[in-house]
């Protein structure tokens, strides 16, 4: 796992649940703008198994580090949340690095006792489609 994820999801794990809370909506600010080509969602992929509107893409640059844009509704706060841990934690990361992360990130962050079932699957969802958009982008090199 990334070094940064790996320390949010520490301090997560360790947080005692009624402080779980504040710390999501902390991330939900840590989501960068969208630059302007993507602002309308162009080549970006929606995730449907959030109950927001939720957009995400991976592109695997030359040095094998990723470059990650999330899209969310500000009106979402944990769902936003989930883009920002991952902006922040995945931040410099290799492409190898990312698809290491585990699929139950967000439980071994013990956000399970904190917020619902289905927002742990959308977040969940997430993480798998951007780690199938990197796998398909590796697939595809020469």
């Amino acid at each position: 796992m990334p070094p940064k994820l790996a320390e949010i999801v520490d301090e997560f794990a360790a947080a005692p649940r009624e402080v779980v809370l504040e710390m999501l909506l902390e991330f939900s600010d840590a989501v960068p703008p969208l630059p302007d080509e993507l602002r309308g969602h162009e080549g970006m992929e929606q995730v449907p198994e959030c109950q927001t509107q939720f957009f995400l893409r991976a592109e695997v640059q030359p040095d094998e580090t990723v470059k990650t844009w999330f899209d969310c509704p500000p009106e979402a706060p944990t769902t936003r949340a989930f883009a920002g841990i991952l902006a922040e934690g995945l931040d410099g990361a290799t492409a190898a690095e990312i698809l290491e992360v585990p699929d139950d990130l967000y439980s071994r962050m013990g956000l399970a006792t904190a917020i619902s079932p289905l927002r742990i699957r959308g977040g969940t969802a997430i993480l798998a489609r951007l780690k199938r958009q990197i796998r398909d982008q590796e697939d595809g090199r020469p």
